[in-house]
């Protein structure tokens, strides 16, 4: 076999699967993406004892560990163990890596490969120059690179001119489609009307706006630093579910689909302030011509709904 590209993805979750949808789609792999897709969501299902298993699940972990990876066939998934915050649920099994010829596929080399390999931080491990290629949320990057502006950020395509070039050679390719929207949200009282709940609303408002703490400089991202001139930022009791949280202060920033939790408590949905989306990113310096062609492989639209970045 000739070159073989390691590509960093996330281990498990939404994220995982978006990559393992546009892999199945692009190399005709839809066997090995519904065989790991669904292993990872029964064992989440199992850590969350939302499913019925043995009676010793947790000690039978390794047992299904070693049941689930192909340790002598690379074309194969492989697993590993995580562990788990949750109460009694020290151990998950999550994705490790699995390698897939790309042979047939029109521009690669025939003898080319890839190998996914499961990373906590997929973007941490390009930074560090790791891989030229990997995929994961464009929410780590606004967390951690791009800067913050008195204009907002509102597209992933805007990210690239965001990041310092001194700071990371890591860049955005384009994004995956698999969008939930960070969305304003307020009670009636605040705001009355949800088709007023936008960044000009925020421009003359003063008083707290209720966020994650890990989403701070997100928000400070895409709302920009002039429309938070009179805001201060509150955070969610430990325990406290974030929507009730945001009910409770009055208006706020969160992740949302469909908004039907929002709404149970009482909150006026506004203006989706930007896509917390999986993003194919590069580490420009380490793309080899085979890397290349797998990223020209892997990029562009699905959907009508996918947005490729400009370069």
């Amino acid at each position: 076999m000739g070159e073989t590209i390691p590509i960093a993805v996330p281990r498990k979750g939404r994220p995982l699967e978006s990559v393992l949808d546009r892999l199945a789609r692009r190399l005709d792999v839809p066997e090995l993406a519904d065989d790991i897709t669904s292993t990872l969501r029964h064992e989440k299902a199992v850590t969350k004892g939302t499913v019925d298993s043995e009676p010793d699940a947790e000690e039978h972990v390794y047992h299904r560990l070693a049941d689930y990876s192909a340790v002598d066939d690379p074309t194969e998934p492989e697993y590993t163990l995580l562990r788990d915050d949750r109460a009694g649920k020290p151990r998950r099994i999550v994705f490790d890596s699995v390698t897939i010829p790309l042979a047939d596929v029109d521009g690669v080399p025939d003898d080319a490969a890839i190998q996914l390999i499961g990373r906590e931080e997929p973007f941490r491990a390009l930074r560090t120059h790791e891989f030229a290629l990997g995929f994961d949320s464009a929410d780590l990057i606004l967390e951690e690179v791009v800067e913050l502006r008195p204009e907002p950020l509102d597209r992933i395509a805007d990210i690239n001119a965001r990041i310092d070039p001194a700071d990371t050679d890591v860049r955005v390719v384009t994004g995956l489609g698999d969008t939930v929207y960070h969305t304003l949200m307020a009670t009636p009282d605040v705001a009355p009307s949800g088709d007023s709940l936008d960044r000009a609303f925020l421009e003359s408002y003063e008083g707290p706006l209720c966020i994650e703490p890990r989403y701070e400089r997100l928000v400070q991202a895409v709302l920009g630093t002039r429309t938070l001139d009179g805001v201060r930022f509150e955070y969610p009791e430990e325990g406290r579910e974030e929507e009730a949280a945001i009910a409770d202060t009055g208006l706020g920033v969160y992740l949302t689909v469909t908004g039907s939790t929002a709404r149970e408590h009482g909150l006026l949905l506004g203006e989706r302030l930007f896509p917390s989306e999986t993003v194919l990113l590069e580490t420009t310096p380490e793309v080899t011509d085979t890397a290349a062609a797998v990223r020209a492989l892997l990029n562009g639209a699905d959907l009508e709904t996918e947005l490729a970045v400009e370069s």
